[in-house]
């Protein structure tokens, strides 16, 4: 499920021109503000599995006592459903984040403003796989 030497860039459809920090809901972080939250303070520390895995563990508000006791079986339980990889990420949707998976499969995030960002887009070295973010619609 994780991807190497990958640079997922800005969905087509994107109006974002910068990289934007996702709002918090009322209720609480969104999924995709636990996304940022940890690639943008741990830049290539996360895995995709390892990135999704923690997410929802912090999403449910799964207690670090049930996930010291249980963190294989909670591991094993959620990988065997099916999950939407980054490029559905609301990151490259809507908020102007590319992200970029090193040789390891670690994960950073670069705004769509800054230098690095285009640095990788461009891939001259043409060492990377490039792909788009998903589109927020089919229409376009």
């Amino acid at each position: 499920m994780n991807y190497y030497d990958t640079f997922i860039t800005v969905s087509p459809d994107s109006k974002a021109t910068v990289g934007l920090v996702p709002q918090e809901k009322k209720n609480g972080p969104s999924k995709h503000g636990i996304e940022y939250e940890l690639l943008a303070g741990s830049p290539y520390a996360y895995t995709q599995e390892e990135l999704l895995f923690e997410v929802h563990i912090r999403h449910k508000g799964i207690p670090p006592e049930e996930l010291e006791a249980r963190g294989e079986q909670l591991w094993n339980e959620f990988f065997q459903r099916s999950h939407a990889c980054l490029r559905a990420s609301m990151l490259p949707k809507k908020y102007g984040w590319g992200i970029h998976f090193d040789k390891e499969g670690k994960i950073a995030l670069y705004g769509v403003e800054s230098p690095e960002y285009k640095k990788l887009a461009e891939n001259d070295g043409g060492g990377l796989k490039i792909l788009a973010g998903m589109r927020s619609s089919r229409s376009t």
